[in-house]
């Protein structure tokens, strides 16, 4: 998914757009000037990439190489190990539940101290 603007006369105006299928679907989110659509920008841009205010966890690589969709359990496993409540919240904005769950079970990089916590966190089985 992404937002894009399109000039139409002397107004901007943005859409979501996503692909369904083989289909490229354009939503209609409203003027580009209204601040509740640059909210939804600002927050659209936050989640295809790693902010910067936590290259502090990601200290071994460089953010510009990280790939959120094919890098997943990477990220979530420093996010779990090293960040603080900010973080979580961000990576529960860009990755399913379901897929962080899965990466409490699957990872080799998570401390058992932090595996712990998150299993109750999240209320799941320690099996």
């Amino acid at each position: 998914m992404a937002i894009i603007t399109k000039k139409i006369g002397k107004r901007e105006y943005a859409y979501l757009v996503s692909r369904e299928g083989k289909r490229v679907v354009h939503r209609y989110l409203g003027a580009a000037s209204d601040p509740k659509v640059e909210q939804l920008a600002t927050f659209s841009e936050e989640s295809a990439s790693v902010p910067v205010r936590f290259r502090t966890l990601f200290w071994d690589t460089a953010l510009e190489n990280i790939n959120l969709k094919s890098h997943a359990r990477y990220v979530i496993e420093k996010v779990l190990e090293f960040g603080d409540l900010d973080a979580f919240e961000w990576l529960r904005d860009v990755y399913p539940g379901k897929q962080i769950k899965e990466t409490l079970y699957l990872s080799r990089g998570l401390s058992d101290k932090s595996r712990n916590f998150w299993l109750i966190w999240f209320e799941v089985d320690n099996a």
